[in-house]
């Protein structure tokens, strides 16, 4: 009998959050990873806003005329609602990440959709007045009811990760990965906090040191700066 349960658990675990992360991470199904379009990149900005960052980052994606969109936590837009209010404003696409950077691998299904993804776009649109309908998963990690949301959120994960969560890679990586690795149609996974679990809080400091070198240099690569929903 106790073999009999723990086969069924991991039969369990295997078809609630191995398969659907593997087929998203590995071929990309159900979820948008990369776009089609030549000379199209999109930047994404997880976990934010934040304070002290974010309104930096604002800042420099206007100075150099780039539209990006940012995948916000539901208790961070609560709390910084003129920051919501001003990616919008400045012509950003605002997605969801959560109402707190929880993995959907130890959240039931309906925990997820109440407290989290309805939660935080009702917060959302009582900012801006437009309901957000794009949703990464924290860490990207998705289980297997997250594909029957696809009607109201369109799950968007990432072609390039910048690493941006270490400050030292942020110094001495991160600009040549980011400039070997964006193509046509890069999806670029960045952070504008360092407040969640495994990053580093200054991180984000660095970081936009280097996307402000590295943005400079894509200049001369006649490269179109979009948002998800632009690039879908």
């Amino acid at each position: 009998m106790f073999t009999y349960c723990v086969i069924g658990i991991l039969c369990s675990i295997t078809f609630y959050m191995l398969i659907p992360s593997l087929i998203t991470r590995v071929i990309g199904w159900g979820v948008l990873r990369k776009g089609s379009i030549k000379k199209q990149v999109a930047f994404t900005f997880d976990d934010g806003p934040n304070p002290q960052y974010t309104p930096r980052l604002l800042d420099l994606l206007k100075l150099h005329q780039v539209k990006a969109t940012f995948f916000v936590l539901g208790s961070q837009a609560e709390q910084y609602p003129e920051l919501i209010r001003r990616m919008d404003q400045e012509g950003h696409q605002i997605g969801i990440h959560n109402y707190r950077h929880k993995s959907n691998w130890l959240m039931l299904p309906s925990t997820i959709r109440r407290e989290h993804l309805d939660r935080s776009a009702d917060i959302i649109e009582s900012i801006v007045g437009t309901r957000p309908n794009y949703y990464r998963p924290p860490w990207g990690l998705i289980n297997l009811f997250d594909f029957f949301r696809s009607k109201q959120y369109r799950i968007a994960l990432w072609s390039l990760m910048g690493g941006d969560w270490s400050s030292l890679n942020c110094q001495t990586r991160m600009k040549s990965t980011l400039l070997g690795g964006i193509t046509d149609g890069s999806v670029v996974l960045l952070h504008d906090s360092g407040e969640t679990m495994g990053a580093d809080k200054h991180a984000p400091y660095f970081m936009l040191q280097a996307l402000d070198e590295v943005l400079n240099q894509l200049k001369t690569r006649n490269l179109k700066f979009v948002r998800l929903d632009e690039m879908a």
